[in-house]
């Protein structure tokens, strides 16, 4: 019951619609707009409403590393399938400008980017790769970088 469960909810539409509906990400206006078919994509974005805003009326920091958070790690978990172990390990993020208004994120996993991870975890070590996503405003001005470090490894028979 359980792979059955697993496999309807890793099915890109439903998983998006459920995420939506995460309490976490519904408290702070994150919406995801896309997930692709093959998980190498994915677009969040978040409005500036009352509850999502700061002291002086800007994006909460908070806010805007949640909805960068999971999804390079997502992506890639769903692209390598159940052989491998993917956790996120470390991420930094630096604010650049204030944001205000509607703010995007996206996120994209190449198929060389996986056969990358393939070639360097086929000895079962595990690798730390590093993934940069950027948080845009509406007028395509850069808000906040985020880079995510990642821990897989392949999974020992």
């Amino acid at each position: 019951m359980k792979n059955r469960l697993t496999q309807f909810f890793n099915r890109p539409p439903v998983l998006r619609h459920v995420m939506n509906w995460y309490g976490p990400y519904r408290g702070a206006g994150v919406k995801i707009k896309h997930l692709a078919d093959d998980f190498t994509s994915a677009t969040v974005v978040m409005p500036l409403r009352w509850y999502n805003r700061n002291y002086v009326g800007t994006h909460f920091g908070g806010s805007l590393y949640s909805m960068v958070d999971p999804f390079h790690m997502l992506l890639i978990m769903n692209q390598l399938g159940k052989d491998y172990i993917v956790w996120d390990k470390a991420a930094h993020i630096e604010f650049i400008s204030p944001g205000t208004g509607t703010v995007t994120a996206h996120f994209e996993v190449t198929t060389a980017q996986i056969e990358d991870i393939k070639r360097k975890t086929a000895d079962g070590n595990k690798y730390l790769p590093e993934f940069e996503v950027e948080v845009v405003g509406e007028d395509g001005k850069l808000v906040a970088k985020a880079i995510k470090t990642l821990y897989i490894r392949k999974k020992s028979r």
